[in-house]
């Protein structure tokens, strides 16, 4: 099998960005993180990679919001060398914050140059941060990363997590192409929005969300932090197995390049 090289990009805040390297790199991919600054300078440097992976953390604190600093930075400066990434068809993965990120970027759901971003990432209900594990089921999207996963346990660790469409219509678009890849569950089951299994209110209790193709997804849980049995938070109590539910996502991504 290749090994397809992942490109981890942080800036100040981000703070994940070791634990997910480690998770691409137990999946068999070679990983190097990147502030932003290096790929500012040198934008064509991307076209090396086949992955691109934004991690969760504060990227420049959240200070105007959560990813919109970063995720201007992109528009604005490495749009274009983001669309050739994007059209060669490699994969693109926003955990948490990246999330946020990709959502602010334009690079995950497509602005519409009249009314603007089709959907945001807001405060949760709760009103605070939200740090809990939570049971996701798999929407039969074309998701790259969620290929053959019906059901997975992870954490999530965010206080705007919370998944909202512009309106109806755009609920029902993501709906028809199937690019609602995770929604929150209670014992299998779509978790109906009830807090906690629903940690934010997420409309649909969407957890996750990729592009038409499959290639480019964004999720609030944190994949990465559930790679080995021992992260699991009953590790101790039951009979698990060796490799976390958070693992195969990154298995799934480098499998995608065999």
């Amino acid at each position: 099998m290749p090994q397809p090289r992942v490109l981890i990009l942080r800036a100040p805040g981000t703070n994940c960005d070791e634990e997910t390297a480690y998770a691409f790199e137990r999946a068999s991919a070679k990983a190097e993180r990147w502030h932003v600054n290096r790929l500012l300078e040198a934008p064509k440097a991307l076209a090396e990679f086949q992955i691109l992976c934004l991690p969760g953390g504060f990227s420049y604190g959240d200070d105007l919001g959560a990813g919109r600093i970063l995720g201007q930075r992109l528009r604005q400066h490495l749009a274009g060398a983001m669309q050739e990434f994007k059209s060669a068809g490699k994969l693109i993965l926003g955990i948490c914050n990246g999330f946020q990120i990709l959502i602010k970027s334009g690079l995950l759901l497509e602005d519409d140059p009249q009314v603007g971003p089709p959907a945001t990432l807001t405060w949760n209900d709760s009103g605070r941060f939200e740090d809990r594990w939570v049971e996701l089921v798999g929407a039969g999207s074309p998701c790259v990363f969620f290929a053959g996963i019906e059901r997975m346990y992870l954490p999530v660790a965010h206080a705007e997590g919370k998944f909202i469409p512009r309106n109806d219509v755009v609920l029902h678009q993501l709906r028809e192409r199937r690019q609602i890849a995770l929604r929150y569950a209670v014992q299998g089951a779509a978790a109906g929005s009830a807090f906690p299994a629903n940690p934010n209110g997420a409309v649909d209790d969407i957890a996750a969300v990729c592009d038409p193709t499959g290639r480019v997804c964004g999720l609030m849980p944190h994949p990465e932090r559930y790679i080995d049995r021992t992260q699991h938070p009953r590790w101790t109590r039951e009979d698990l197995p060796e490799a976390g539910d958070g693992l195969r996502v990154f298995e799934n991504a480098v499998r995608y390049f065999a």
